[in-house]
Order: structure tokens, then C-alpha cells, then sequence
């Protein structure tokens, strides 16, 4: 599919490394409003979670890598570069039956020139994010106004949302988000169309 640059279109991305409820009720709702994303996985959810990235497969989202452990890959050799992609690539493959989609989102969003070339030499498109916010602490959540109007305010077509479905407050605010979004007119786009 063509991208067309005053097209309304989202891309919905959720780094992904634990569970504690919030991520299944983030898949419910996603699939309640028939809305697609891509989840940047860690080996931690394959393993304590498996039926979950499984379910991610299943509802017809990406299942992207965001390495193994979460190390930052800045420094790294090609080797160690790859041998975390490799390792996630892997314990998914054994674990759920299923392949990853080859998008990468570096740990922490840090980055060098050499990773951003393993990555490549290893098939992967690097995503990174056009908006995001401080979501990721549970003892440190906005609250629910507060970061619905954030995401709100900073809408914009074209854009790579990313959300840490662990938070919370975005379980609490995804279904108006989504619904708010589709009355604006956005649709949610994948990263394929993308890249």
C-alpha cells in the first residue's frame, strides 16, 4: 500500500517486556475496536507469558524484536548485536510456533551508526517513535486526563505512537484514544505499510 503523506494515519507501537494485567486488557480492547498494532517484545514476556504473545499473534498483530534482555546495543559487536535479535528470534520461534516480524526498536532508543548497520545486515527495519511519554514507571502513572490530552494533543498524521502497555493509565484511556482517534478521521495503519 502507498503512504501518502496528508493521509490521517496512525501507527500504534507498545514496547512490551513484562505482564501485570494491563497488557491483556490492552489486547482486549484493541480487538473489542478491531484496531492493530505492533507489540516490541522482550525474552522475559515469550517466556513468563507465552499464551499472551501468542494471543498477539493470533489477533493479527506484529510481533516485533526489541532483543533479548534489554541491554543497550551502542558498542556492541556485530556478534553480540545479532545474538540478542537471534535469542529473541528463537525462544519466540520455540515458544509460540510463530515468526517475528523483522521490525527492531533499539532498548532505550539508543543507538549507534554500527548497530543501525547490524540491524539491516540482519533484515530488520529500525523503528524508532514520533511521539511518546513518560509512561513506563506503574509507582510514577499521569493521571487519566492528564495523559489523554498528552496523546491527544500531540496527534499528527504519520505518526509512530509508542505506549508501554503495562501503564495503567493507557489500559484506562485506550478505548476513548482509539475511539476519539477514529472520529478524528485516523485510521491505524501497520508497519509494513510503512516500511
Amino acid at each position: 500500500m502507498q503512504n501518502y503523506p496528508d493521509e490521517k494515519k496512525i501507527y500504534l507501537t507498545f514496547d512490551a517486556g513484562y505482564e501485570n494485567g494491563n497488557i491483556e486488557k490492552i489486547l482486549n480492547v484493541l480487538t473489542e475496536e478491531n484496531t492493530h498494532g505492533a507489540f516490541f517484545v522482550l525474552g522475559n514476556l515469550i517466556e513468563k507469558n507465552t499464551d499472551l504473545v501468542k494471543r498477539m499473534f493470533e489477533d493479527g498483530h506484529l510481533v516485533c524484536n526489541h532483543t533479548f534482555s534489554h541491554k543497550s546495543m551502542v558498542g556492541k559487536s556485530e556478534q553480540e548485536f545479532k545474538s540478542e535479535l537471534q535469542k529473541l528470534e528463537k525462544c519466540c520461534l520455540e515458544k509460540t510456533g510463530f515468526e517475528m516480524s523483522k521490525f527492531y526498536r533499539p532498548p532505550e532508543g539508543k543507538f549507534d551508526e554500527a548497530s543501525m548497520q547490524y540491524a539491516s545486515s540482519a533484515g530488520y527495519k529500525t523503528i524508532f517513535w514520533s511521539f511518546a511519554y513518560a509512561d513506563w514507571d506503574n509507582n510514577k502513572q499521569m493521571s487519566i486526563e492528564s495523559a489523554r490530552n498528552k496523546i491527544l494533543e500531540n496527534i499528527h498524521n504519520g505518526e509512530i505512537m509508542l505506549l508501554h502497555p503495562t501503564s495503567s493509565t493507557n489500559a484506562e484511556i485506550m478505548r476513548d484514544i482509539i475511539k476519539e482517534l477514529k472520529a478524528q478521521g485516523f485510521r491505524f495503519g501497520s508497519l509494513d505499510e510503512l516500511c
